[in-house]
């Protein structure tokens, strides 16, 4: 399929991405993706609470999810060494999800081989190997998504991502709870485990993208013997170390900030800013539910499976604005819609226990939640410069959260003081500086259009290297 611009083609013509082979093999890595986070969250946590674990032990165990957050650390090794024995077969990335995806399979048999109540330490050591396993595979996948096709496409692909991991959430959790009613805790981790071959298929059976020359920073062409003439073993081995730092770790940042000047710093505020709102409120919409008198059941239905269809729809609009209107309009959009729809919850929480006014408000907020999800990952894949897909995007997917996660933490303290609704209305003002920033980037990008070349292809506007007019 040819190189289409925003603007240029019919709605059936942006729908049709969806058919792409690309597009779909998305949908079975988002699975493999989302399958390992929920098992050692979520759904870890109520066969721990089943056991009789208490309540501080389970608390701990929600440090595994830093390893998510600090990604950033081991992305330069993803983007530059070689998986011994499989990088040569696969390919760079397919190798790295490969390995990640096969650390995930034997993590969980492990967590489903250990008693809770007899093994805690092995079992939390088993959820780490999970951890970081996971956190590795994202890494590469992302790269992957990134590199395989051309920018006019990332919004479909962050969509039929997040349709794999929404779903991978609701069999990792529901099912498991399923599975482990009829069952056993122990064949359920077990299923879990087989159904990652989903995504080592995938991995196997996608195509390895195309690496653009990377720039090597010190040793460039000198021959190792002079080098290790002249430097000697030890201090040879000391440049070879600050070469490879230099141009894993320093490169990608010295590139970023090359190519966007001063912008960079509204970019990486914009990146902090945008999810802070709905993270911060993430953490008290369950107690409130409760609090309001919904049973289990009810918010299992609509929040849950409910909400998983308006996500997956909002996903899914997301995608296709970004094909039909580009990248920054849908952007401004999706700001808006991620802190206002916090007003419903604060609503609700000031009529009380209504299934009608719930049922409209997790439809809003998981919509609106889906959409700016699929716009906000294809503008990350923007940003990047295919030299340093993995390093440069793992370092904007963890600042995306730890400013939301660090507000949040203050969340039960803010309730306990003033109240549901006044907490949500808060939460809807944090989402101001993401509004005014990303109002601020388009009028730039606007800017910038109008003094292109009038002669310029319209396929040079989409080179992921340099990506001005995302910005």
């Amino acid at each position: 399929m040819a190189s289409v611009t925003p603007g240029a083609r019919s709605w059936r013509t942006a729908l049709g991405i969806y058919l792409r082979r690309s597009v779909v093999t998305m949908i079975f890595l988002g699975f493999s993706a989302g399958l390992p986070f929920m098992l050692i969250f979520a759904t870890l946590t109520v066969w721990l609470r089943e056991a009789g674990v208490d309540h501080t032990e389970i608390g701990f165990f929600s440090w595994l999810g830093v390893t998510y957050s600090v990604k950033v650390l081991w992305a330069p090794v993803i983007d530059h060494l070689p998986v011994p024995g499989l990088t040569r077969l696969l390919g760079k990335r397919r190798s790295w999800m490969l390995a990640g995806q096969i650390g995930i399979a034997a993590g969980l048999l492990g967590i489903s081989c250990v008693d809770p109540t007899a093994d805690l330490r092995i079992l939390a050591g088993f959820g780490l190997i999970v951890a970081f396993c996971s956190a590795t595979q994202d890494i590469a996948v992302d790269a992957f998504r990134i590199e395989a096709e051309e920018e006019i496409y990332q919004g479909a692909m962050a969509a039929t991502y997040q349709i794999g991991y929404r779903i991978a959430n609701l069999v990792s959790y529901t099912g498991v709870l399923y599975l482990a009613s009829i069952g056993s805790w122990h064949m359920a981790y077990q299923v879990m485990a087989g159904l990652m071959l989903l995504g080592m298929t995938a991995a196997l059976l996608s195509r390895e993208p195309a690496h653009p020359p990377r720039a090597v920073i010190g040793l460039t062409e000198r021959p190792v013997d002079a080098v290790v003439t002249h430097l000697g073993g030890l201090r040879y081995r000391l440049h070879v170390l600050a070469a490879w730092f230099g141009g894993a770790v320093i490169g990608p940042l010295v590139d970023f900030f090359a190519r966007n000047g001063w912008r960079a710093l509204a970019i990486l505020a914009f990146v902090g800013c945008f999810r802070i709102s709905d993270i911060a409120m993430a953490s008290m919409a369950n107690p409130l539910y409760i609090d309001l008198g919904f049973s289990k059941p009810q918010i299992a239905n609509i929040s849950g499976a409910y909400g998983l269809c308006m996500t997956l729809l909002g996903a899914m609009a997301g995608g296709t604005a970004v094909v039909r209107y580009g990248l920054m309009r849908p952007l401004l959009l999706a700001a808006i819609l991620a802190s206002s729809t916090n007003v419903l919850f604060a609503y609700l929480a000031v009529q009380g226990k209504s299934t009608g006014l719930l049922t409209l408000t997790i439809s809003a907020d998981n919509l609106s939640g889906g959409f700016a999800g699929a716009v906000f990952i294809a503008y990350l894949s923007s940003l990047t410069n295919t030299m340093y897909t993995a390093t440069q995007y793992a370092l904007f997917s963890s600042l995306m959260t730890l400013p939301g996660k660090l507000v949040s933490g203050f969340s039960g303290m803010v309730v306990e003081a003033h109240g549901y609704a006044a907490f949500f209305l808060y939460t809807t003002l944090l989402g101001g500086p993401a509004i005014v920033l990303v109002a601020y980037l388009l009028r730039r990008s606007e800017v910038a259009g109008r003094a292109l070349p009038a002669s310029r292809p319209d396929s040079a506007s989409l080179s992921r290297p340099t990506n001005r007019e995302a910005i």
